[in-house]
């Protein structure tokens, strides 16, 4: 990938359900370090276009394209391998398990020891490398602020703290893009600060290039450095923030033909 490459290009992107068609036509590119939100009302496609993007699903027509290498057709499994990370709407973290445990589930495609030298624990190499990823999660648990429920079982923590367990596992990929659906989503204003923190910080200090989904307006325009809107499956802008936030086809998507409210107090809900 050369240096004025585009990290991720989605090339008319189209995805249908029997007779729904959930996308139509949707292009875009991100570019290396760039914070890249996907915003739009209910129903307007932004999960789907995440879920084609991490390999959930294959598109009905169009590419996927990550690093310069189309990935159209390889599993999410496989993206992860190639540096795609991902977070969900709805969480899906190992209630059961620790939050150290579920931190180190996102290492294990990085783990290089198979089943006959990992069962030589002590003398095949297994024990230093374990020990290598915990210095990683424990470096990732630190720079989230969760090291006091470090030990605690996922399944017991607030939704803002669980919310925060599962950026840290997808982070945890060492993903070059990191797609971020709703991270937000159920929080109080702290807890939003806090989030909107720690992905400026992961974009700027750790180098990763973002894509997120979020319906927080406000924290959209303050972060994102180009805005993407779909409604209907379709795209209907893309640019600057405040491009985006005077632009009269976005107005009209979440608001109907009244141009003086602001996004997000009438009309389809925003999400």
């Amino acid at each position: 990938m050369t240096e004025d490459q585009p990290i991720l290009e989605v090339r008319d992107v189209s995805l249908q359900f029997g007779g729904v068609r959930a996308l139509s036509d949707v292009s875009f590119s991100v570019g290396r370090g760039a914070l890249f939100a996907i915003i739009g009302p209910n129903g307007a496609g932004k999960t789907s276009m995440m879920n084609c993007i991490s390999g959930r699903y294959t598109p009905t027509k169009g590419r996927v394209v990550f690093k310069g290498r189309d990935v159209t057709d390889l599993k999410p499994n496989q993206r992860a391998e190639r540096g795609i990370g991902r977070t969900f709407q709805n969480l899906a973290l190992f209630g059961h398990m620790s939050v150290l445990d579920n931190i180190m589930v996102g290492r294990h495609h990085l783990l290089k020891n198979n089943f006959l030298t990992g069962a030589l624990y002590w003398i095949g190499g297994a024990q230093k490398e374990e020990l290598a990823h915990r210095r990683t999660v424990e470096d990732i648990i630190d720079f989230l602020e969760i090291t006091h429920i470090r030990k605690a079982m996922a399944g017991t923590l607030s939704y803002g703290l669980r919310k925060r367990v599962e950026l840290a596992r997808a982070v945890a990929l060492k993903p070059d893009l990191i797609l971020l659906d709703e991270p937000m989503a159920g929080m109080n204003l702290e807890e939003k600060e806090d989030m909107a923190r720690f992905i400026i910080d992961l974009n700027e200090e750790w180098g990763m290039s973002v894509i997120m989904i979020e319906h927080d307006m406000g924290v959209v325009m303050d972060i994102s450095h180009r805005v993407a809107v779909l409604d209907f499956g379709q795209k209907i802008a893309e640019g600057l923030p405040d491009e985006i936030m005077s632009n009269p086809r976005v107005k009209t998507a979440y608001l109907g033909e009244d141009d003086d409210d602001a996004p997000g107090t009438g009309g389809r809900e925003v999400a």
